[in-house]
């Protein structure tokens, strides 16, 4: 058996194996890590024993101890829910205004549709439920149906021009673009316009009061200002889905958006559309 070569610099001996005139250096592990490394060997196969390990066609090792996470948070969810079983029970009971008026009760449903609003609602009134162009703002004091968190229940419930819902809220503006001629329309477009403070032109804008009464004041009264047992918008408050000047009137006149809300009783149940009817009421814009 030939000697280890030395080497001249470190008085290490190498290996033998020599890459490009650098040859390897057997420097021996240092005996901490050496035995560190036996531990974490030991640990790991104490850790399969005890704990789930190896996966099977269907399930895996239990492990003596039988303990995983997904139980943990099994036992940890069930605890949650038998806690506040009480609350969920006395919001099924109770109505909407009966809820509101209990501060405890209020707490409690006020936070759970908070959460529903998350993940069923933030997808068109934002997660602000401040809405955007064609979806209303909820924190507002203008709404079609009414304010009331009865009439918020009702329009959670069932929704708007839902048609899977025989009980949905329901009001369609007519397109009057085979009705009125191109210059009616203009005109009452600014005269639309002028009621909540968009530039219009005055004359027209006159012209427009005539066609105004006798075309649409049937579903946005005389003075414009809506008719909620119809679902007819106020006219004069500037708060508007899908316009902003006198063109996109027009547009709305000739051609109207008719937006769809679904109805939530029937995906969510009773209890989380009373949850959610007290959140958006408590965020200030209800009456």
């Amino acid at each position: 058996m030939s000697e280890k070569e030395i080497d001249e610099f470190s008085g290490v001996a190498t290996t033998g194996h020599e890459w490009d005139g650098i040859k390897e250096l057997d420097n021996p592990m240092p005996r901490w890590w050496q035995w560190t490394y036996y531990a974490t060997v030991v640990w790991a196969l104490a850790y399969m024993v005890a704990y789930p390990a190896w996966p099977l066609v269907k399930t895996a090792t239990t492990g003596l101890l039988g303990h995983t996470t997904r139980g943990d948070l099994q036992n940890q969810l069930a605890a949650a829910e038998a806690a506040k079983a009480d609350y969920v029970a006395a919001v099924a009971a109770k109505s909407v205004e009966e809820i509101f008026a209990d501060p405890e009760l209020r707490n409690f449903a006020t936070a759970a549709g908070a959460a529903a609003f998350r993940v069923n609602c933030v997808q068109c009134h934002g997660s602000g439920a401040t809405g955007s162009r064609g979806y209303p703002n909820l924190n507002d004091d203008e709404w079609l149906w009414g304010g009331k968190i009865g009439d918020i229940e009702m329009t959670i419930a069932h929704g708007i021009r839902f048609a899977a819902d025989p009980d949905t809220r329901f009001s369609e503006m007519p397109g009057f673009r085979d009705v009125l001629q191109p210059a009616e329309i203009s005109a009452v477009a600014h005269y639309v316009a002028s009621l909540s403070g968009i530039e219009a032109d005055q004359a027209r804008s006159e012209a427009g009061r005539e066609i105004f009464a006798n075309n649409c004041a049937a579903c946005h009264g005389d003075d414009g200002k809506g008719m909620r047992e119809v679902g007819g918008p106020d006219l004069t408050d500037a708060i508007a889905l899908y316009v902003s000047d006198v063109g996109d009137i027009e547009q709305q006149i000739r051609n109207p958006h008719n937006g769809v809300m679904p109805g939530w009783k029937q995906r969510l149940g009773d209890t989380t559309v009373k949850e959610l009817a007290v959140y958006v009421y408590s965020l200030g814009g209800g009456e």
